[in-house]
Order: structure tokens, then sequence, then C-alpha cells
């Protein structure tokens, strides 16, 4: 029973370990929309999705979503590139997001949708390999930025993280417990390196983002 004990210990130890380093690794890559404005050469700002429903973002997805367009506006990038999940075909969550930048009065051919992104990792990885962007600036909220930002380093990607608002949103501790399970599954992940779901053709987020719609 002790050794048992000590096992389950020393297990602990090790995840509780895993999860502090990943968000130590992301956090000196958080920055606000002022120090955005000053960088050079972003590639795209890269927007996270987090659900729709009934065709309009979630509370999170919106709050994404208003700082992505924040970015653009203020010139951290030219360019938007909106990543999700569109699996099916009655679940499109990029082009809810990219009506949303539209509306808020975005060029069409600046924003570019990543339908594939079904996980963080995946969305990252297609971000380098498909969308061929270097330097981004992702956006999310402050608890999954760290996640995302560490993935993208150990991608070869110089990636800076803004976070959207910091609001209480319904369920939000159940959301940061599972957060932790995701960030020592994303650190066996980068490990590996796997492909994602789909690669596919290379496009380069510096043309015309009409080549990704519908």
């Amino acid at each position: 029973m002790f050794v048992f004990f000590c096992i389950v210990f020393i297990g602990v130890l090790v995840l509780s370990g895993i999860n502090l380093y990943v968000k130590k690794s992301g956090k000196g890559r958080f920055i606000n929309v002022s120090q955005a404005c000053k960088l050079e050469d972003i590639d795209c700002i890269l927007v996270l999705g987090c659900g729709v429903k009934d065709h309009k973002p979630s509370l999170m997805l919106r709050d994404r979503l208003e700082k992505g367009v924040e970015l653009y506006s203020v010139g951290a990038s030219s360019k938007l590139l909106m990543s999700g999940d569109h699996g099916r075909e009655d679940y499109n969550e990029v082009q809810v997001m990219k009506q949303y930048a539209i509306d808020a009065g975005i060029d069409s051919s600046d924003i570019f949708m990543d339908h594939a992104g079904f996980s963080t990792y995946e969305s990252i990885y297609r971000a380098k390999e498909i969308f061929d962007a270097d330097r981004i600036i992702i956006v999310s909220q402050e608890y999954h930025l760290y996640r995302a930002l560490y993935i993208a380093e150990r991608l070869g990607i110089e990636a800076y993280g803004v976070p959207a608002e910091d609001v209480d949103y319904a369920g939000q501790t159940m959301r940061e417990l599972r957060e932790i399970l995701a960030r020592i599954k994303d650190f066996m992940t980068t490990i590996f390196k796997p492909e994602p779901t789909y690669l596919g053709d290379v496009i380069p987020v510096s043309g015309d983002g009409n080549v990704t719609n519908d």
C-alpha cells in the first residue's frame, strides 16, 4: 500500500510539474494591443474557435473575435486566420467567425478560414504548414493561451498571445481544470508532433482569403 501511495504521489508531482512548465513557458509571450502594434512582419492574427450555436458565436468566441478585429484595426497584422471546427456539414465555426469580422468592416479577402482546426494543436500546426505563417499573434482567453503559445514554440513558430477580455464565463472552473489535463496532453503531443487530421495544399496567408471560402 505504501508503494502504491508513493507512485501516486510521484505521478501527481510529475503532472503538476508539466502543467506549471507549460504555463511558465508561455507566460513571457503575453502582450497587449499596444505592444502588438509595435511588432513587425506579423503574418496573421490567429483567432482560435470555441463553439457556435444557431449560427452565432458563443460568448467566449465573441470576445476572441472582438480582440482579433481590434488587433486588425490597429494594424497589428493585415490578415486574420479564423481556425475552428467545420467537421460536419451542419456545423461551421469558421464561417460564423469570418462573417463576424466582415460585419465589423473587415474585407473578406483579408480573412482566411481554416476549416480543419479541430484542436488547438491542429490549428497551430496548420497555421504553419498550410497557411505558411511563421510569425503570428494568437487570440484566446488567458487560461488557454499558455498552452497555445507552448505548442507554437514547440512547432517552431514565433508567436505572441493577446488575451481576450477577462470575463468570468459560466463553467469556468471546470474549464480551467480540463485545461490542466489538456496542457499535459499537448506536452506529450508536441514531443511526437503527429500530423493533424488533414493537411493539403499550401494556402499562403499573404494571399487572398476568399480562396478558403466554402
